[in-house]
């Protein structure tokens, strides 16, 4: 009997000990699954600065000047002085026309003068000869008169057969086609021997001056009434001329050299596109740009004191942008900002939510919730908005 009470007691204080042991490990892990207090999170202090938004919009180029080149007169093509893709100089050769009918017409005009001619001095000789005869009453007054108007018909022939040579010499001279302005010869679609005239259905070719070059882009009724209201100016022609310097970027994505200037605005919006034409000027010194080309106009938005967040920073709930501002006391609160449409980069402009001062959270904020408390470690906002100040 003592032996068996003494097995029952072993046994219940074993048990009592495990029951203890388990106890002991329960509570240390359920210790240890608990948070220590607020956790860290990163978060930036949001202050005002100017920045300059861009936007790009696709754009054609056009020569100053684009001159289609076109025969005065019937004839074949003798030779072409040019290549395509030549600069030219006003009053440089392109062409030579093989007419030899105007070559024939001065022939025969400069012959038709020398007749001409000869009569006028026939006609003035019989004047000289008839004039004394009058002044001494040994014939009539009326033959002087005749012979006057003899050498004035004779006179305005001579004066016909000069007008004549001057119009067969200028037809002569449409047979070498010069360049009109200076310029780029673009494609030349007749070869040596064939025949044009001016009612050819091609011009010979196109010379296009670009010197300066226009670049035709579109911007649509919101955008035009966004410009118009940020402009200052009373009258459009004020406000075209406060409107920055544009950028071009070329087909290769590649921003040109020199900076253009919008210069003319329509007055129409189309009414299929909603959009109204506006044209930028480029200065092109070097020939880089080309009539025909494709490229974009980036049109700057300069911004006075404006609050920019990272768009890391927000999240959509149901269409809507939110941050999370944080308070003074660790809290964090849940915040609807309205932003505008165009971004600087990574970064959204923000119109109303925020104010100059308010500090949110920076990133990594998928797990919080309002009134979460968070221990702030605060990041320099030179650094995260280092990209926003190019």
């Amino acid at each position: 009997m003592k032996q068996s009470s003494l097995l029952v007691l072993l046994s219940g204080a074993t048990g009592l000990f495990l029951a203890s042991c388990g106890s002991g490990d329960k509570n240390a892990k359920g210790a240890a699954g608990k948070p220590t207090g607020p956790q860290s999170y990163p978060v930036v202090q949001i202050d005002e600065q100017n920045t300059t938004l861009e936007s790009d919009y696709p754009a054609t180029l056009e020569g100053q000047q684009n001159v289609d080149i076109r025969p005065k007169i019937d004839g074949f093509i003798e030779k072409i002085y040019v290549d395509e893709g030549a600069t030219v100089k006003q009053g440089q050769p392109l062409f030579a026309i093989n007419a030899p009918q105007y070559e024939q017409a001065v022939r025969t005009a400069q012959a038709s003068i020398k007749s001409a001619e000869a009569e006028v001095n026939a006609a003035q000789l019989q004047y000289n000869k008839t004039k004394p005869l009058v002044d001494k009453d040994i014939i009539s007054k009326f033959d002087l008169e005749n012979a006057a108007l003899t050498l004035t018909s004779k006179k305005a022939n001579l004066a016909q057969a000069k007008a004549a040579l001057v119009n067969a010499q200028v037809n002569l001279g449409y047979t070498i086609v010069s360049s009109p302005v200076n310029g780029v010869i673009g494609t030349i679609p007749y070869k040596v021997g064939a025949l044009v005239s001016s009612n050819s259905q091609l011009p010979l070719t196109t010379v296009s001056s670009i010197s300066k070059i226009y670049a035709y882009f579109s911007l649509n009724e919101k955008q035009l009434l966004t410009i118009s209201r940020n402009t200052k100016g009373k009258t459009l022609e004020d406000k075209i001329r406060q409107i920055p310097s544009v950028s071009l970027v070329l087909a290769d994505g590649t921003t040109y050299a020199e900076k253009g200037k919008i210069e003319t605005i329509s007055g129409q919006i189309n009414t299929q596109t909603g959009s109204s034409s506006l044209r930028a000027t480029f200065p092109n010194p070097n020939g880089l740009l080309r009539s025909g080309s494709s490229a974009s106009i980036r049109l700057p938005q300069h911004l006075q004191n404006a609050l920019l967040v990272p768009q890391k920073s927000t999240t959509d709930i149901q269409g809507k942008k939110f941050v999370y501002l944080v308070t003074d006391t660790g809290g964090i609160k849940s915040t609807n900002i309205e932003i505008m449409e165009l971004t600087k980069g990574n970064f959204f402009v923000v119109t109303s939510g925020l104010k100059a001062g308010d500090k949110i959270i920076l990133e990594g904020f998928a797990s919080l919730k309002d009134g979460d408390k968070i221990k702030p470690v605060i990041k320099p906002a030179d650094s995260v908005f280092a990209d926003a100040k190019k």
